[in-house]
């Protein structure tokens, strides 16, 4: 248990040796409705441990930091900054004072707002968001709209359909994505030229559009890897579109594993 500057706690677990890797992850098994849930969305309960034990021969640094915003909602102070402190205040309890990180999709833009803050980063690996080209006005617009929704008591909802789920988040967690995307307004993610070894991934897939209820916008992550794929690779990051994949299923173990590791024992082992 880590207390952050923030005042709040996070569970942390280490596992094995050999060079740390920062994952932000629940490194717990979700059981029962949860886990039940998790999976008809094409998700995996055990994500998090999946990824641990395929990362074995890293110093794998796990911790829930999706679930720890949720449990400790920061309406008006979850940005850049104030995260970016936050992880590096993790690395710091459990004395890697260097690490490499890899985040999907929010945590993967989080990921690139520490490597600007930071020189103690390895390697950099984003899944589920590019790095040039980041879609932040749509979702500063999908997160807006989420924040605005009629709260409801939950319910069924058909996989894949965002307009058929049953709201339950408090007003106070989803302002916090708000904030957040509020504070990348202006973002210029063309300025941004990193040493560290960088890869970059997304399911060729990946590219929602929402209804109505949820901004009436369209969330493209696949294509701006697939467009700016030349001048990525000639500023030094690896990318991968996989094939046949979307948001969810290209966040799973068995597709994240066979890219991140080998990748990873070759810029950082």
């Amino acid at each position: 248990m880590l207390t952050l500057p923030s005042g709040t706690t996070i569970d942390v677990e280490v596992h094995g040796d050999g060079p740390a890797l920062l994952l932000p992850v629940n490194p717990r098994p979700l059981e029962g409705e949860q886990a039940e849930a998790v999976r008809q969305w094409g998700g995996d309960p055990a994500l998090g441990r999946s990824l641990i034990d395929g990362l074995a021969g890293f110093r794998v640094i796990a911790f829930d930091y999706e679930g720890h915003t949720l449990a400790h909602p920061r309406p008006e102070t979850l940005t850049p900054d104030e995260i970016s402190t936050d992880l590096l205040a993790i690395a710091s309890a459990v004395n890697a004072e260097h690490f490499a990180y890899y985040g999907y999709s929010w945590l993967a833009v989080v990921g690139l707002q520490l490597a600007l803050r930071t020189d103690r980063l390895t390697a950099l690996v984003m899944g589920g968001y590019p790095p040039l080209d980041g879609p932040y006005d749509a979702m500063l617009a999908v997160t807006r709209a989420t924040h605005a929704m009629p709260r409801t008591d939950g319910g069924d909802a058909t996989p894949g359909d965002w307009d058929s789920v049953d709201f339950t988040l408090s007003t106070a967690q989803t302002r916090q994505f708000v904030t957040l995307y509020e504070a990348l307004q202006g973002f210029d993610d063309h300025a941004v030229h990193l040493t560290c070894p960088r890869l970059c991934f997304a399911g060729a897939e990946d590219r929602i559009e929402y209804g109505e209820r949820w901004g009436g916008v369209t969330v493209d992550l696949a294509g701006p890897l697939g467009e700016n794929r030349a001048a990525l690779e000639q500023d030094g990051w690896k990318v991968e579109l996989l094939e046949g994949l979307d948001h969810m299923t290209a966040m799973q173990a068995k597709a994240v594993l066979p890219i991140l590791r080998p990748w990873l024992d070759e810029h950082v082992a």
